[in-house]
């Protein structure tokens, strides 16, 4: 009888159990962009899908099918396609699944690139709507006969509105409806979609599962839940090249990949893939001191309010410890009327003024000034986005030092 190891076991062990050369521990960086085949007719059945190889690396190469690999057993999926960014892996699977005259419904709290580029597709003739994804019922409001995509977030960024993942996936299980879950905020250790039913999960590997600001890259993992078979938008070729399990994900691999390009380069992949072995310590030590943080926060004269799923007045506060490990390293404040939020910020000397987030380092963005700063006041405000909201991405630090750098700010 085989034991089911741990999250971190299966991480640390994934490369050596595919036997890379000479015992190494780790896969090595493959740089070659061909391969070359004794045999053409071995190059053709790998083109044609008919065996497993590689051709050209746009569309793969054997280091980031080893992230892949772990990629797919973090999320407890059938198989996953890596890209060079998370936006790429959410472009190019939309634009290799949907087609004009389909629906898509997207949570009305999108980060704001990913509602940026929403809003692309709206211009070239998709049908995007956008409702309120904390509510089921909202998101059953929204539905129309041809919506053939249901796309949320685990937990928005930056206002931290946590959508009631299992209803919607139990809604889109019944009506046969892709059901795409963006886990970049919670991470395969924290919450695997496959349990309420996703159908697809994005993950920026740039964030929590890379870990360390080193790296771009993004991936969509297909949890095998899906049946493709029923998907109307496949392309005929690849109905009599590949089995019916895998058919969306070769769509995605040869239309998103292939065509779109945006393909993970093998350093970055290896970057990530040795960063990932750490993921769950990085996430147990950041989520730890996040709640601290958020519960001084709360009780600051100073600070206005609190975004943070793991404060018991968080709206969502019950259904995240429900969902989620534990809740998560991503919060914001609103500080007080009387405190400048520039000055606060360039007091802050510990905690790095920057945009990414999930690393090993604190960060701290002013929003609506910056990465939301597009979408203007009036789509900031419908998104719970105030003027003065600070995100804060909460890193490894030693706490004591942490809440000693915000005292400081503060005082």
């Amino acid at each position: 009888m085989t034991t089911k190891r741990g999250f971190t076991t299966i991480i640390l062990h994934s490369d050596r159990l595919s036997k890379p050369e000479h015992g190494a521990l780790h896969k090595p960086i493959h740089t070659s962009v061909t391969f070359g085949y004794d045999e053409v007719e071995d190059l053709i059945e790998v083109f044609q899908n008919r065996k497993k190889g590689y051709a050209y690396s746009r569309q793969g190469n054997p280091t980031t099918t080893a992230l892949e690999t772990k990629i797919t057993s973090m999320e407890n999926g059938l198989a996953t396609v890596t890209f060079s960014t998370g936006m790429a892996a959410i472009t190019a699977t939309v634009l290799s699944l949907i087609k004009r005259g389909d629906h898509i419904l997207a949570s009305s709290f999108l980060f704001g690139n990913t509602r940026s580029i929403f809003q692309s597709f709206i211009d070239l003739g998709l049908d995007i709507t956008f409702a309120d994804a904390t509510s089921v019922d909202e998101v059953k409001k929204g539905l129309k006969e041809n919506t053939r995509m249901v796309f949320v977030e685990t937990i928005a960024n930056p206002a931290t509105q946590v959508a009631d993942l299992e209803k919607i996936g139990k809604l889109c299980s019944e009506k046969g409806i892709i059901y795409m879950v963006d886990n970049t905020m919670t991470s395969p250790y924290l919450f695997t979609p496959v349990n309420v039913k996703a159908s697809l999960v994005i993950n920026s590997l740039t964030k929590y599962i890379g870990g360390h600001g080193n790296a771009l890259g993004g991936s969509v993992t297909d949890t095998g839940l899906f049946d493709w078979t029923t998907f109307p938008n496949i392309f005929e070729g690849f109905k009599k090249q590949v089995i019916p399990e895998v058919l969306g994900l070769t769509q995605i691999r040869k239309k998103g990949l292939r065509d779109g390009g945006g393909t993970l380069a093998p350093e970055a992949a290896h970057t990530i893939s040795v960063g990932s072995e750490t993921l769950a310590l990085r996430l147990e030590r950041a989520c730890t001191n996040a709640f601290a943080l958020a519960k001084f926060f709360e009780s600051h004269p100073l600070i206005k309010k609190v975004y943070y799923p793991g404060l018991a007045s968080h709206p969502q506060h019950k259904l995240a410890g429900k969902l989620f490990l534990k809740y998560g390293g991503l919060m914001s404040i609103e500080l007080d009327e009387s405190i400048d939020c520039f000055a606060f910020l360039n007091k802050l000397k510990l905690v790095i003024k920057s945009s990414n987030l999930g690393d090993t380092r604190t960060l701290a963005i002013p929003v609506a000034h910056t990465i939301f700063n597009e979408l203007g006041p009036e789509k900031r405000a419908e998104m719970g986005i105030s003027e003065s909201m600070i995100r804060l991405s909460i890193g490894i630090e030693d706490l004591d030092d942490l809440m000693h750098d915000f005292k400081h700010a503060l005082n």
